[in-house]
C-alpha cells in the first residue's frame, strides 16, 4: 500500500511539474517540463547520495578511525540482512542523522557529531537502525526524486512571471490566473506533497528501525533527545539546504511545527507514542513517563542484552 501511495504522488509531482510547463509556456513548456523532469529524475537517480552528502560536508569514517559508530551501523546491517552501507559523519553539533542512495547496494549513512556526543550507544543504535530501515525501503530515493521534483516547480514558480504565461501565443486558456497558479499554488501543492511523503515514512522507518536494533524505547529515547537538541542548536547548512530536511529523523530546520500538513515530520510526541505502544506489545512497557528522559539502558527492569555495551564512556572515534 504505502509503495502505490508513493507511486501515485511521485506521478502526481510528476504532473503538477508538467502542468507548471503549460501555464508558463502552453504546450511546448509542458514538453519541455516533461523532458526536464525525467532528465532531473535521472540524475536525481544516479546522484542523489553524493549531493545530499556534500551539501552536509560529510566525511566518510571506517573501523580504523571509528570502530564502535563503524560496528554498530556492522552489526544491525547484519540484523537487517542488508549490505553494509558506507558510514558517515557529519561535523555539526546538532544531533541528528540521515540515509542517502539509490538502493540498498548503494545506500549511505551518516551521524551529526552532536548525535554521537550525546546519545548513549544504545540509542546511536536505534537511531541507524531507523536509517537503516530507510535504506531497505527505499525511500532514500523517494525523497530525493521528490525534493527535487518540489525544489524544480518552485523554481518555475518564482520565474512564471518573466516567461509571460499568459500570452496568446502560449496557448494557455487561463490567462493571468494561471500565472498565479504556476507562481502560488502549484509551489504550495508540491510542498504538501513532499511533506506527506516524508511524514508517511518515518512512522514506517520507526517501527521497522525499531525491529531492527531490538527496543522501541532505545528510539523512543533518541527521538526525545534529538528533537530538543535541534530545537536548541541551528544546523546551518539544513537552513541553506532546506530541500534535504525531509531525509534527517528530525526536522533539522527551526521553527517546526505541530504534527499537520505543514510540518516535514510528524511530531515527535506521537512518534514516541507509537514506539511506546509497541514496546508494550513486545512486553517491555516504559518505566519513565512519556518522554523518556533518560537512556532506556538504564532503566530499572530492562534487561535484555546490548550488543553495544552498558556503559556509555570509552566511546572512540571523531566524535569523543
Amino acid at each position: 500500500m504505502n509503495v502505490m501511495r508513493t507511486g501515485m504522488l511521485l506521478a502526481f509531482m510528476t504532473a503538477l511539474f508538467m502542468g507548471v510547463g503549460f501555464l508558463i509556456g502552453g504546450t511546448g513548456g509542458m514538453m519541455i517540463a516533461l523532458v526536464v523532469a525525467a532528465g532531473m529524475n535521472l540524475f536525481s537517480y544516479w546522484n542523489s547520495d553524493k549531493m545530499v552528502l556534500r551539501m552536509h560536508h560529510a566525511v566518510e569514517v571506517d573501523e580504523a578511525n571509528a570502530p564502535e559508530y563503524y560496528a554498530i551501523v556492522r552489526d544491525l546491517a547484519a540484523n537487517a540482512n542488508l549490505p553494509m552501507p558506507k558510514v558517515y559523519v557529519i561535523q555539526n553539533d546538532q544531533p541528528n542523522a540521515f540515509a542517502t542512495g539509490r538502493n540498498p547496494q548503494n545506500a549511505a549513512v551518516a551521524a551529526s557529531t552532536g548525535l554521537l556526543q550525546r546519545l548513549s550507544p544504545q540509542e546511536v543504535a536505534a537511531v541507524m537502525a531507523h536509517e537503516l530501515a530507510h535504506v531497505e525501503h527505499r525511500d532514500t530515493l523517494t525523497m530525493t526524486i521528490t525534493a527535487t521534483l518540489a525544489g524544480a516547480i518552485s523554481m518555475l514558480g518564482n520565474f512564471a512571471m518573466f516567461f509571460g504565461g499568459g500570452s496568446r501565443e502560449n496557448n494557455n486558456p487561463l490567462g493571468f490566473i494561471g500565472i498565479l497558479v504556476a507562481m502560488i499554488v502549484a509551489p504550495f501543492a508540491a510542498m504538501i506533497v513532499q511533506m506527506a511523503i516524508s511524514r508517511t515514512r518515518e512512522y514506517a522507518a520507526d517501527r521497522r528501525g525499531a525491529q531492527i536494533c531490538g527496543n522501541p524505547l532505545w528510539l523512543a529515547s533518541a527521538l526525545n533527545k534529538i528533537a530538543r537538541g535541534a530545537k536548541a542548536i541551528v544546523n546551518e547548512d539544513a537552513e541553506r539546504n532546506p530541500a534535504s530536511a525531509p531525509l534527517f529523523i528530525i526536522n533539522p530546520l527551526s521553527g517546526q511545527g505541530a504534527d499537520n500538513l505543514f510540518s516535514t515530520h510528524p511530531s515527535t510526541e506521537n512518534r514516541i507514542a507509537a514506539l511506546e505502544a509497541m514496546a508494550q506489545e513486545f512486553g517491555r512497557a516504559p518505566a519513565a513517563p512519556r518522554p523518556p528522559q533518560v537512556p532506556v539502558d538504564d532503566q530499572p527492569g530492562d534487561e535484555r542484552p546490548s550488543p553495544w555495551g552498558r556503559d556509555g564512556g570509552g566511546r572512540k572515534g571523531p566524535w569523543a
